[in-house]
């Protein structure tokens, strides 16, 4: 991997990590510094995401400063420029995941476009 991309995937994974510090998740607006404008999300429940309902979501303390998200197995590539995919696992409290992000560089930095959890057992 080139530097550029190692610092992309860099980028990708802190602003992943941002977004799942309970202190970032209940304040709207650092939780949409982080999102592209176009974001989705197929949640583990099936439900699709958008920009709107997910700061609904975390503004009400989704993931309580207590317990945060147990995140292992961190990795990120570049598939294309301005472009990273992460993937990881993440345990919420006992609520297991396999979680998938496709984050892009826009004029304002990286942003979150879309992510995809997989419950697992």
């Amino acid at each position: 991997m080139t530097d550029e991309s190692e610092r992309a995937v860099q980028a990708a994974i802190d602003g992943e990590m941002r977004l799942l510090d309970p202190e970032v998740r209940a304040s709207p607006a650092h939780v949409v510094e982080l999102l592209d404008p176009e974001f989705t999300e197929i949640g583990a429940s099936g439900r699709r995401w958008d920009v709107e309902s997910i700061l609904t979501v975390t503004s009400g303390g989704s993931v309580s400063p207590e317990s945060p998200v147990k995140v292992s197995e961190m990795s990120g590539i570049v598939p294309a420029p301005g472009v990273v995919h992460l993937t990881y696992f993440a345990d919420n409290q006992g609520r297991r995941a396999w979680r998938s992000s496709l984050w892009r560089l826009t004029e304002t930095g990286w942003r979150m476009y879309f992510h995809q959890a997989t419950l697992t057992g």
